[in-house]
């Protein structure tokens, strides 16, 4: 009795939304981080940085992130349809977002964000940009599967 009560406020959505959700937030994360980095790059010479933080955004896409999306793809399409949108992502997964998030305020913290940090955000949030195609490309196939 009690757990029905507590299931009826549970943010339970379907795996459509799910598979959205987790492309929407590696999409918007990956911009937030890469308009961040390109603030800190500054102008002038240090522009080309900005191709350096590409090249290797997209080594890290690819050899990296590309296979984390499928792998959470895969997961997601395991749900039942009321399985709670936090469940998105994995404990482990959400525990390493928290360590980054922790990592990015420290950073931030104890040195003056420049050059370096701002290569590093753009490299960062562009290989989840990147990496965000294969989440949407997921969400698409799902939409078309179950028209």
């Amino acid at each position: 009795m009690k757990f029905e009560k507590v299931a009826r406020f549970k943010p339970g959505v379907s795996r459509s939304v799910h598979l959205f959700a987790a492309a929407f937030l590696w999409t918007g994360i990956g911009s937030m981080l890469m308009v961040r980095g390109w603030r800190w790059i500054g102008p002038g010479n240090g522009r080309w940085l900005v191709l350096l933080a590409l090249v290797l955004g997209t080594l890290k896409s690819v050899f990296v992130l590309d296979r984390a999306a499928v792998r959470t793809a895969r997961r997601i399409r395991q749900f039942s349809d009321s399985t709670c949108i936090g469940a998105i992502y994995s404990w482990k997964t959400w525990l390493l977002v928290g360590l980054m998030m922790g990592c990015g305020i420290t950073m931030r913290r104890l040195t003056d964000p420049g050059m370096v940090i701002g290569t590093l955000y753009v490299a960062i949030g562009w290989a989840l940009l990147f990496s965000s195609r294969q989440g949407w490309l997921e969400w698409l196939r799902w939409i078309r599967e179950h028209e």
